[in-house]
């Protein structure tokens, strides 16, 4: 028995062995006209087809193409080999891979994967035309690419990025190549969008050129500036800001000239230098006023540099504007309720503080005769100063009070007048100042400052015969108070020696008698003499 099992397992191994001998040999001999499982020639799958059956599937082939529509939806079209005039232009090619893959080597499975020169030929002309007839070349189908970009400003949301637009416009030069290699290496389907044969938006939403300039045009127009003016308020913000920006370089840019245009709208409204006043006078009447520096006076240069700088950092403020000369309020009587008024026809003067009338005098003005009239107008006082010298062309006059206020036009002591007032103005006036006796100016002095409003007119029918005498005792007093001023004597106690003396000289023999204190005067000039 045994021996006879083991003849029928060799005679199995044997018919086995025979089979597969055979069954190689089928292969060898298979593979000796097809090639071989897993081999590409450019590309093509040709896995166990023969050099006619290749050309055959080739006269068989078909290209499905997906595109995109308008509305986003996938379009399908398709061409064949024979639209495009494809033909197998070197079919010896593929019986010589044949051969050398050699049949034998067929049950070594191996990918193969071959490049032939011109294996496959298509026409260029009927290519070129069979792209050209797809739907994302006509007009009508087409949505072109759009950038993203940074919307138009609106009121309480500012600017927002507006999403680019992909489009369904076909690149027709890389279309066209991408649709020629699938042809060429045989390809069942091509996926346009896949394929990048689409023109694409060059600015996205992503963008962060796009990204930086909406944060600066956001920031821009997030800026509130209240400007208040007395009852009336402006309130300058995105609504009107945006009207200034521009884009140069990819930044956001704000127009100067705008801005200044914007100021000068607000002087034109709230300015109240170099205008006609209107003046309710202390005679009850009143009287319109042209001239004179006083007023609100905006600084255009200044304000449109600050308002260009909060801009920038996007600020909420309330603010007052840069001004180069300010006014007591607003309103039409910006000259407020504290105020010298004087009446160039009346030769009479009022100073009122906090709307109550605190002092009135006479005065002498500007000779006319000798046309130095002082002329009308509103004006604002330069500054004061105690001590000083009035100089001209034939003159040089010391003078206790100083208070100009227009030009070398001011209020000041005048010791050397014994009358004030009536018409002697009008031919033994100043050179153009408002002479005033000597306690009428250091009152005054007193209560005014830098920028008070001084009002000049003239009012017809308040001409006045009243005089105000200035007696020798007033006089002398000036001296007496400029010597008792000089205190400790020192190298800065020389112009108020300086000054005693020169009011002192101008006393007459009498006057100088009633100065009581005139050995201070000489005690101090010794000691700084030294």
């Amino acid at each position: 028995m045994r021996g006879k099992s083991k003849k029928i397992l060799i005679s199995v191994v044997a018919g086995l062995a025979v089979l597969l001998l055979g069954g190689y040999l089928a292969g060898a001999v298979y593979y000796g006209s097809h090639l071989m499982n897993g081999t590409k020639i450019n590309g093509i799958a040709v896995s166990g087809k023969t050099p006619a059956q290749v050309k055959k599937a080739m006269e068989q082939y078909e290209l499905t193409i997906y595109e995109k529509a308008a509305d986003g939806s996938i379009l399908e079209q398709k061409i064949t080999g024979e639209q495009l005039g494809l033909e197998m232009t070197d079919e010896a090619a593929i019986k010589n891979i044949i051969q050398k893959q050699g049949g034998f080597s067929w049950i070594l499975k191996k990918d193969r994967e071959y490049q032939v020169g011109d294996l496959l030929s298509l026409d260029e002309q009927k290519l070129s035309q069979a792209v050209n007839s797809l739907k994302g070349f006509a007009a009508e189908e087409v949505q072109e690419a759009k950038d993203a970009y940074i919307s138009d400003y609106v009121s309480g949301k500012g600017y927002e990025i507006v999403k680019e637009t992909e489009g369904n416009q076909l690149n027709q030069e890389v279309t066209l190549q991408k649709v020629k290699e699938a042809v060429l290496t045989l390809a069942q389907e091509i996926d346009l969008s896949e394929a990048g044969c689409y023109e694409q938006p060059k600015v996205t939403s992503e963008d962060k050129t796009l990204n930086r300039i909406l944060k600066q045009l956001n920031t821009y127009t997030s800026t509130q500036i209240t400007y208040t003016f007395g009852d009336d308020q402006e309130v300058l913000d995105g609504n009107t800001i945006h009207n200034w920006l521009k884009l140069k370089k990819n930044k956001a840019v704000v127009q100067k000239a705008k801005v200044e245009e914007y100021v000068t709208g607000l002087r034109r409204k709230y300015d109240t230098i170099f205008t006609n006043r209107t003046f309710q006078t202390s005679y009850g009447k009143k009287v319109s006023i042209s001239g004179g520096d006083y007023g609100w006076w905006m600084n255009t240069a200044k304000e449109t540099a600050k308002i260009q700088k909060l801009i920038k950092k996007g600020k909420k403020v309330t603010r007052t504007p840069e001004y180069i000369q300010e006014a007591a309020s607003y309103g039409e009587n910006d000259y407020g309720d504290s105020y010298v008024e004087i009446n160039l026809t009346a030769q009479h003067l009022f100073v009122y503080q906090n709307g109550k009338k605190v002092l009135e005098s006479d005065f002498v003005s500007g000779n006319v005769s000798a046309g130095n009239g002082t002329p009308a107008g509103v004006y604002a006082l330069t500054y004061k100063e105690e001590i000083a010298e009035l100089v001209g062309e034939n003159y040089a006059t010391p003078v206790s009070y100083w208070m100009p206020f227009n030009g070398n036009i001011g209020m000041h002591d005048a010791t050397w007048r014994s009358q004030f007032g009536a018409s002697l103005y009008k031919t033994g006036g100043s050179h153009g100042c408002v002479n005033l006796p000597y306690a009428v100016a250091k009152k005054i002095y007193s209560y005014v400052e830098k920028g008070s409003p001084v009002i000049c007119y003239e009012l017809k029918g308040t001409e006045s015969s009243h005089i105000t005498g200035q007696s020798d005792e007033q006089i002398a007093t000036a001296v007496i108070e400029s010597i008792n001023k000089i205190g400790k004597v020192t190298s800065a106690s020389r112009k108020r020696i300086e000054h005693s003396r020169a009011i002192y000289n101008r006393l007459s023999y009498s006057q100088r008698k009633l100065v009581t204190n005139y050995n201070k005067l000489v005690e101090a000039e010794r000691k700084l003499r030294g």
